[in-house]
């Protein structure tokens, strides 16, 4: 009784996910999920298909307003974790095999950091950048193993403490790729969201094939207010995810300029 969405934000975490759900949330031809992050497909899937539609307006809803106003309404949700998630393509694939998918990707040195200082305004982390960035290797170790030996298991540091796996985007993104055509997955910047908001929503809409419209102000949301990351700090990172990022540009055949 209830639709399923018609595109999903399926990450990256910290990239601007919040504003862009937003941004589509106003628009006149959209009706957002009664949640942003429904995480159906990462941290609920043990709840059902009945569980997750029941986070959608129902099909006579979206029926009856295709009638009134001669153009379909469109729903979808946006929980950035899918992006990292070692089951979340395959599940898409399997419920969604049409949905639109939008990815966000920031410079990782900076979704990095803005993740960490996430984890610490959350509680879940208590460690310095330094130290959480020196520790990840032993706090991931065999985590993807059990995720994948047991479907509903359940990783706190995987989710949390993956400040440079999840910033590692060529790897992610491929797994998606082998999944769904690269025409059904748009590939944003997120620096090009923040600095000109109207240009890149224009994007999310043609790509929706949605009609022309802007919110009354393009917010910036969920954001954080932090220290700057130590100058050796950022150079080591620099150098961390140099290849990493090579790596991306020569999978999309696009240069973010992250340097």
């Amino acid at each position: 009784m209830r639709k399923l969405p018609d595109y999903v934000i399926i990450g990256a975490q910290r990239c601007g996910t919040t504003s862009l759900y937003n941004y589509l949330a106003q628009h006149p031809f959209v009706a957002p999920a009664f949640r942003k992050e429904v995480h159906f497909f990462d941290l609920n899937y043990d709840k059902g298909l009945s569980w997750y539609r029941a986070n959608f307006p129902t099909v006579l809803s979206a029926r009856l307003f295709e009638r009134k106003h001669g153009r379909p309404l469109l729903t979808g949700e946006a929980s950035p974790y899918y992006l990292f998630h070692p089951h979340a393509p395959r599940r898409i694939r399997q419920h969604l095999p049409g949905a639109k998918l939008i990815v966000l990707l920031r410079n990782p040195i900076e979704r990095a950091y803005s993740h960490y200082n996430l984890a610490r305004k959350l509680g879940v982390e208590d460690l310095s950048f330094e130290e959480g960035l020196k520790k990840e290797s032993e706090r991931l170790e065999g985590e993807v193993s059990k995720m994948l030996r047991d479907e509903f298991y359940l990783s706190k540091s995987h989710r949390h403490h993956s400040y440079l796996q999840k910033g590692i985007y060529a790897d992610q993104l491929k797994t998606w790729f082998d999944l769904f055509p690269r025409a059904q997955i748009l590939i944003l910047k997120s620096e090009d969201l923040f600095s000109d908001p109207s240009t890149t929503f224009r994007q999310v809409l043609d790509f929706l094939h949605l009609p022309p419209w802007e919110p009354p102000e393009y917010e910036k949301y969920n954001a954080l207010e932090y220290q700057k990351i130590d100058p050796s700090t950022r150079k080591w990172l620099a150098e961390y995810f140099q290849d990493h990022n090579q790596r991306l540009y020569d999978l999309l055949g696009r240069d973010f300029g992250w340097r």
